[in-house]
């Protein structure tokens, strides 16, 4: 694919919508559309999803990101449109791939997918007061991205900076306990279940154990007491 947003309608229910490589002005409304001829007219992302006739939006993410204010518009007219918006990170999702992402009502991260998160940054140049200048706008920048993931997530604000300003890589398991994520996958649920099932099995097993161990304890008193009744009458004969 040559251009980073890419629609296709795949059934009567379901459109998905491709975000894979950097996220960029350049492309922003050079879009290729795969099934509905009447989309490739469009010449705004806001027009291409008025145009989905589907109820249901996939939107697939393989992306390390790129322009912030192309992340956060795209974040938002995601969140506003009429459609049920579902995410799922393909490979992965950095840094303004990762707050489009954040804009599915489900969101998904596969076990072989990555989110990856980090404050704004830029090239500047100029004297000390610029260079303050430049900080305080970063800040400021990156401000947005803070409130989306603390909005979404399970995680206090000074949790989410934190690792914004370590550029935390969050696997699959991380994204599903900290709330970037609302959903397993299939294979994390078939992991589950099998653990689930594997502790059960140690219960009965161990609750068996406890079952015969009790009855050999008996057994065992039983057999102390006889050897007493016998050792007592046996003294009692000499």
């Amino acid at each position: 694919m040559d251009k980073y947003l890419t629609f296709k309608k795949v059934s009567d229910q379901e459109t998905e919508l491709y975000i894979y490589d950097d996220i960029r002005e350049k492309d922003f409304f050079e879009m290729i559309f795969g099934v509905d001829a009447e989309l490739t007219n469009t010449k705004t992302l806001r027009e291409a999803l008025e145009k989905v006739d589907t109820p249901n939006l996939t939107v697939r993410i393989n992306s390390y990101g790129g322009q912030v204010d192309q992340g956060l518009a795209i974040y938002s007219l995601l969140e506003d449109c009429k459609l049920n918006v579902k995410t799922i990170v393909d490979g992965f999702a950095c840094s303004a791939a990762s707050i489009i992402f954040m804009a599915g009502k489900e969101r998904i991260v596969p076990e072989n997918g990555l989110l990856m998160i980090h404050n704004a940054w830029t090239r500047a140049e100029g004297d000390s007061n610029a260079m303050k200048k430049v900080a305080e706008d970063l800040e400021k920048i990156t401000q947005p991205s803070i409130n989306i993931y603390t909005k979404k997530t399970k995680l206090s604000e000074e949790e989410i900076k934190q690792k914004m300003d370590e550029e935390t890589w969050i696997t699959s398991q991380e994204a599903y306990e900290w709330g970037f994520s609302t959903t397993q996958t299939r294979e994390n649920k078939a992991n589950q279940a099998l653990e689930a099932d594997f502790i059960h099995n140690l219960v009965l097993q161990n609750k068996e154990l406890q079952k015969k161990n009790k009855t050999l304890i008996e057994k065992v008193n039983s057999i102390m007491v006889k050897q007493d009744s016998m050792k007592s009458f046996f003294n009692t004969k000499k």
